[in-house]
C-alpha cells in the first residue's frame, strides 16, 4: 500500500514539473518554441514510462506504436481547437475557451476512434503519424508567428491547476492500461496531455493571437514524439524502461536542436 501511495506521488510531482517548465518556456521563449516544445514527449513519454513499469516493457512497447499513430489525433485536437477559436469570433474568452476545449477533444476523440480500427505496425505507424502531421503543417502555414511583448506573471495557483490537470489525466491513462489493453492506452497516451492546460492558459491570459502560433509550430515539434514513441516501441523489451526512456530522449532532443538549427538557417538565408 505504501508503495502503491509512493508510485503515484512520484507520477503526480513528474507531471506537475513537466507542465509547469513548459508554461514558462511559452512565457520567456515565446510561442513559437512552445509550439515546438509541446511536442517533446512529456506527457506520452511519462504515460508510457508508467505503463512499462505496471504492465510490462512488451505491453508498453505495443502501446508506444499506438501513441505514434495517434500522433495524428493530436494534432486533429490542434485542429478543432483552431476551429473552435474560428467558430467562437468575437465572444467573450470563457464562451470562447469552452468552444475551442469541446472542438479539440471531439476531434481527437472521433480521430481516435477511426485509428482504433486501423492496424497498426511498424510501417503504418509512422506513415500513420507523418501523413497526419504532414496535413496540418500544411494547412496551419499560413498562420503568422506572433511574440509575448508584454509578458504577465501567471502565478502559483494557475501554474498549481495546470499541473494538476495533467497529473489527473496521466494518473487515469495509466491507471485503466492494463484494463483497456496496449491500443487504447497507447492512443490515449498521445492525448494532448501537457499541450491542453498550455493551450487554455496562453489562451485566457494573452490573445487568440498566441495561442495560434503556438498550434501552427506543433506538428513540427511532434516529430521528436514519433522519433521517441518508435525507439521506446523497440528498446522497451530489450533494454527495459529505463535505458529506453534514456535513449528516446536523446533521440528526441537530438531532432528538436536540429529542427530548431535547421529553422534558423532557413530564416538566415532569406
Amino acid at each position: 500500500m505504501i508503495g502503491l501511495t509512493l508510485f503515484t506521488a512520484v507520477k503526480v510531482l513528474v507531471s506537475i514539473l513537466v507542465v509547469v517548465l513548459l508554461s514558462l518556456i511559452a512565457e520567456w521563449a515565446g510561442p513559437r518554441i512552445a509550439g515546438i516544445a509541446s511536442g517533446y514527449p512529456l506527457g506520452a513519454a511519462i504515460s508510457l514510462c508508467f505503463i512499462g513499469l505496471e504492465n510490462g516493457t512488451a505491453f508498453a512497447a505495443r502501446s508506444a506504436l499506438f501513441t505514434a499513430a495517434g500522433l495524428t489525433a493530436t494534432v486533429a485536437f490542434a485542429a478543432g481547437y483552431l476551429l473552435g477559436i474560428r467558430l467562437a469570433g468575437n465572444r467573450r474568452r470563457p464562451a470562447s475557451l469552452a468552444m475551442s476545449i469541446f472542438a479539440g477533444i471531439a476531434a481527437y476523440g472521433l480521430t481516435a476512434w477511426v485509428l482504433s480500427f486501423m492496424p497498426v505496425n511498424w510501417v503504418s505507424a509512422p506513415l500513420i503519424a507523418v501523413a497526419g502531421t504532414a496535413l496540418a503543417a500544411r494547412c496551419f502555414r499560413h498562420i503568422p508567428d506572433v511574440t509575448i511583448r508584454e509578458k504577465i506573471r501567471l502565478g502559483y495557483a494557475v501554474a498549481f491547476l495546470r499541473a494538476v490537470f495533467a497529473a489527473l489525466v496521466i494518473l487515469t491513462i495509466t491507471t485503466v492500461a492494463g484494463a483497456v489493453g496496449p491500443r487504447w492506452a497507447g492512443l490515449f497516451s498521445a492525448f494532448p496531455i501537457t499541450m491542453l492546460p498550455l493551450l487554455v492558459i496562453i489562451h485566457f491570459t494573452y490573445q487568440p493571437e498566441h495561442v495560434r502560433t503556438i498550434i501552427k509550430n506543433i506538428p513540427r515539434g511532434l516529430g521528436s514524439l514519433l522519433v521517441y514513441a518508435m525507439i521506446i516501441a523497440a528498446s522497451y523489451p530489450e533494454l527495459g524502461v529505463a535505458w529506453g526512456t534514456v535513449i528516446g530522449y536523446l533521440a528526441a532532443t537530438l531532432y528538436l536542436v536540429l529542427i530548431e538549427y535547421g529553422m534558423r538557417g532557413t530564416v538566415a538565408g532569406r
